[in-house]
């Protein structure tokens, strides 16, 4: 018997998905998170050792980056690459200016020890920090040109000049790099030589909610004093113009101030006299009493 193809049934003979196969259950905040993590995490590891030539430094840089995605989930979330989000700000933390201050950064790490992968991490640790991350991107990661240019928020015409720059330097440093794809391969292999391993997933949600809580305390805190402060300038402060008083100055010439002394014969003589003509005297205005 020759059988009909299932395409040529009638609708409503068509085989249907049985009702009581149930959907697939949505994912939780935590599980979806996790998942994001164990498939970027690796890769951006090795990225940031690329951006930077620091073990330590390429592991928080993922770290850091997953703890703010964590605290931003929502957004993350709802982006329309989660992944590109993520290794924007991986990226923006790990070639960030101010780690050349801290005291751990002072000193360079130990190299590695294939020569040719030393000579390859040495140029690009020449290179400057914008040619560095647009090649990582472009011949690393293996975006497109207009891709790299909208996560380096830079034009394309800017970022084709910076990888163009960055393979000359490369290509003069090591002829051999001057092919795209063996430089490609070797960015590669330079990466995956390094054992560099990110922290689990629940270290870095457990650790993204004590940074959260520590700075919202922090913030409260911060508000209270700056309250408190307000209110006790308010209560202290001078309600009216007092104008400043002006220095003392010597004045020169006049006699010290001194106390009167005993009277002499003659002005004891000269008050009796006045005590006792001030009756029998001359008439003085005095009160009539009527």
């Amino acid at each position: 018997m020759t059988q009909i193809p299932a395409t040529s049934l009638p609708p409503h003979k068509e085989r249907r998905r049985p009702r009581d196969a149930a959907p697939p259950a949505p994912l939780t905040p935590a599980q979806a998170f996790d998942a994001l993590y164990a498939f970027c995490a690796p890769a951006l590891v090795r990225q940031a050792y690329l951006l930077t030539g620091r073990r330590e430094l390429a592991r928080e840089s993922v770290e850091r980056a997953f703890q703010l995605a964590w605290q931003r989930w929502p957004e993350v979330a709802r982006d329309r690459d989660p992944a590109s989000w993520v290794r924007a700000t991986v990226y923006e933390y790990a070639l960030s200016p101010w780690h050349r201050f801290r005291p751990c950064h002072r000193h360079p790490e130990p190299p590695p020890a294939d020569t040719s992968a030393r000579a390859l991490l040495d140029v690009l640790l020449d290179l400057p920090s914008p040619y560095r991350r647009a090649l990582v991107l472009y011949d690393g990661v293996g975006l497109d040109l207009p891709e790299t240019a909208a996560e380096t928020e830079a034009s394309t015409p800017a970022t084709a000049n910076r990888l163009l720059h960055a393979r000359t330097a490369i290509a003069a440093r090591l002829p051999e790099l001057a092919d795209p794809e063996e430089l490609h391969w070797r960015l590669a292999a330079l990466a995956s030589t390094e054992r560099l391993r990110a922290p689990k997933p629940p270290t870095v949600r457990t650790e993204s909610e004590r940074r959260a809580r520590f700075w919202t305390r922090a913030a409260i805190a911060f508000t209270v004093a700056l309250v408190g402060t307000t209110a006790l300038t308010l209560r202290t402060a001078p309600t009216h113009y007092e104008p400043p008083v002006a220095p003392g100055e010597t004045v020169q010439g006049v006699p010290p101030r001194t106390a009167p002394g005993p009277l002499s014969e003659g002005e004891l003589e000269l008050r009796k006299q006045m005590r006792e003509k001030a009756v029998s005297g001359p008439a003085k205005l005095m009160p009539v009493p009527r």
